[in-house]
This record gives C-alpha cells, sequence and structure tokens, in this order.
C-alpha cells in the first residue's frame, strides 16, 4: 500500500484529502500542518509521496518544506494549490514538483496525479542508478589505461609498425601520426591497456560511450570506420565477443 503524508493547514480540506485517499486504497500515514511536524514525520514514517499545500500557513513554508525534501529526504512530492497561488507557482515551480492538484481538488485527477508521480521518480531513480553504474564502469576501466601509463613503458608498440604513446594518448605509424576522432581515441586506448585480451563490447561501450544509448552496432560501425583509418588490419575480431589488437 503506497504511503501518502499530507502536509495541509486547512482542517477540512485535510480530512477532505484523507477520506478521498483512503477509499482510493492508499494510506495515509499522517496529516501535518506545519513544516516542521512535515519534517519530523517524514523521518519517522518515510512516506512514499507527500502532498504540500503551497501556500502553507499562508507563507513560502510549503516550497521551502518541498525544496528540503527535495535535497534531504529524495521523495516525490505534489503542491496543492488554488487558482490564486499564481505568485507562488512561478517560484514553486523550481522546486521541481512531481505535479500540481488544484484545490477544491477532483478524486479522479488526485489520483491520477499520484500515479504519474510516483512512475516518473520511479524512473528517474532507475535512470540514475544506470547513470551510477556506468561512472562505475568507466572508472574500473579507466584504470587499466592509466595503469599503462604508469608503466615502466609509456610507447606501446602492437602490430606491425604501430605504437601508442599513452602520455599523449596518440597513436603513430611508422611515425606518422593517425588523425582519429575522440571516440576511435578512447577505442584505441582501450585496446591498448588491454593488449594481448579481448575487449568485449560491454566494456567498449561503458568506456567509449559517456551515456546510455550505445550498441554493440555502435562499435561495429566505430570499428569499421578505424580501420578505414589505419593502414593495415591491426584489429581483430574475436567472433560474437569483442575486438583485439595484434600484437
Amino acid at each position: 500500500m503506497i504511503k501518502v503524508l499530507v502536509v495541509e493547514d486547512d482542517e477540512v480540506t485535510a480530512i477532505n484529502l484523507k477520506m478521498s485517499l483512503e477509499k482510493q486504497g492508499y494510506d495515509v500515514i499522517s496529516i501535518a500542518d506545519n513544516a516542521v511536524t512535515a519534517r519530523n514525520k517524514i523521518k519517522i514514517y518515510n512516506p512514499d509521496i507527500v502532498l504540500i499545500d503551497i501556500g502553507l500557513q499562508k507563507t513560502m513554508d510549503g516550497i521551502e518544506l518541498a525544496q528540503y525534501i527535495r535535497d534531504k529526504s529524495q521523495l516525490p512530492f505534489i503542491y496543492l494549490t488554488a487558482h490564486s497561488d499564481n505568485d507562488m507557482l512561478s517560484i514553486a515551480k523550481k522546486t521541481e514538483p512531481y505535479g500540481y492538484i488544484v484545490k477544491p481538488f477532483d478524486p479522479i485527477n488526485l489520483h491520477t496525479t499520484i500515479q504519474m508521480a510516483l512512475y516518473r521518480f520511479k524512473e528517474e531513480k532507475k535512470r540514475n542508478s544506470n547513470i551510477d553504474e556506468l561512472k562505475s564502469d568507466r572508472e574500473e576501466l579507466e584504470k587499466l589505461v592509466y595503469a599503462k601509463k604508469l608503466s615502466d613503458k609509456p610507447i606501446v608498440e602492437f602490430g606491425d609498425g604501430y605504437r601508442h604513446d599513452t602520455g599523449l594518448g596518440e597513436t603513430f605509424y611508422q611515425n606518422q601520426k593517425i588523425k582519429l576522432t575522440k571516440k576511435e581515441n578512447a577505442f584505441i586506448r582501450l585496446l591498448v591497456a588491454q593488449l594481448g585480451s579481448v575487449v568485449d563490447f560491454e566494456q567498449a561501450i561503458n568506456y567509449v560511450w559517456e551515456t546510455k544509448g550505445a550498441t554493440d552496432n555502435s562499435v561495429r560501425t566505430l570499428v569499421w570506420r578505424l580501420r578505414n583509418k589505419l593502414p593495415t588490419d591491426v584489429i581483430k575480431n574475436a567472433s560474437g565477443v569483442g575486438y583485439y589488437l595484434e600484437e
């Protein structure tokens, strides 16, 4: 059952909200009529979502509470607002609420707004989790690259006539610098860092592309472009797995 905290200083509105929410299957864990009480109840009850009167105590308390929730509690919150709150709304939107419910509220709109807010919050958490995982993967791969830079051989030779300067991050063929794009250069660095081993598609995607969205075909396209620039076929296939450099 979804736990809801209602922050509303008008007793009649608060009671009507509670009755409507409970009728729709929500668990109204508590009602607070001021920001200080609301903060305490958030810590005690850990609600799934908070409904906040935008003009709490006829001041900016509702907006300040929302900012606190966004910064400290990381919970979805929805503003309860009246049509006369236009000035407050222009300020409140900066706190990036997950929705607005206009008073007097409609039960169907109330339910829909809460469900959309919870869905958006869930998707944001998933996206942030993916970004964190991607950063972690990139950090691990970056360690491999810097391990080469810190080694006794800053110049790594491979293939027949190739060398990669790990300090400059540049690749040469028979002493001629090969002009590469940022992604092409990153892929070569990763191949050099794992010289003698296969770089699989997942490693390539995590290291070369900074955001999600790249696929195995993105890697294949990158390799195709690289092969057109390199004088010889030094990048080898590991069928269905990834690529490696000819030593």
